[in-house]
């Protein structure tokens, strides 16, 4: 079946991401956690095919936009991936037990700009709301690797 509404993502699609850490253990915002997951997020466009955008870590779990390249993995390969060697390294230097992440990810494909947004705003709030900073700007567990286009 067509999906009129789809057209535009059909080749590359944008998707939302939310990962969660086994038992919502608060362990992702620090720096150490922020620097391993960038460089993972970084080389995924060569390696995997797959660009990260803006990203968002909470104490116990991450939001990313990403998008795949023509020649991508599938999705849920990436995300293993990418969580497999997360895992291994930040449960070695946080001295933590493993598995550090939650087995599922919930994934949502972005429609429009203004899906985009929404979704952002949200996200970019979360810390706010949660009473970790007093401003979306002072989270420092952020950032944007690749532009990507919700168009």
């Amino acid at each position: 079946m067509h999906l009129p509404h789809l057209a535009p993502f059909e080749r590359q699609p944008l998707v939302f991401l939310t990962c969660c850490t086994k038992t919502r253990r608060a362990v992702l915002a620090g720096e150490q956690v922020h620097v391993v997951l960038k460089e993972l997020w970084s080389r995924s466009a060569e390696l995997d095919g797959w660009f990260v955008g803006r990203y968002l870590l909470m104490p116990d779990h991450v939001h990313l936009f990403a998008c795949p390249a023509l020649s991508a993995k599938p999705l849920s390969d990436w995300v293993r991936m990418w969580k497999s060697v997360s895992s291994r390294r930040l449960c070695a230097s946080l001295e933590i037990l493993p598995p550090l992440w939650q087995r599922d990810y919930f994934d949502h494909f972005v429609r429009n700009p203004a899906a985009y947004d929404e979704k952002w705003r949200y996200v970019e709030e979360n810390p706010v709301r949660k009473g970790l900073c007093g401003r979306a700007e002072e989270w420092s567990h952020r950032g944007e690797i690749h532009q990507l286009n919700a168009r």
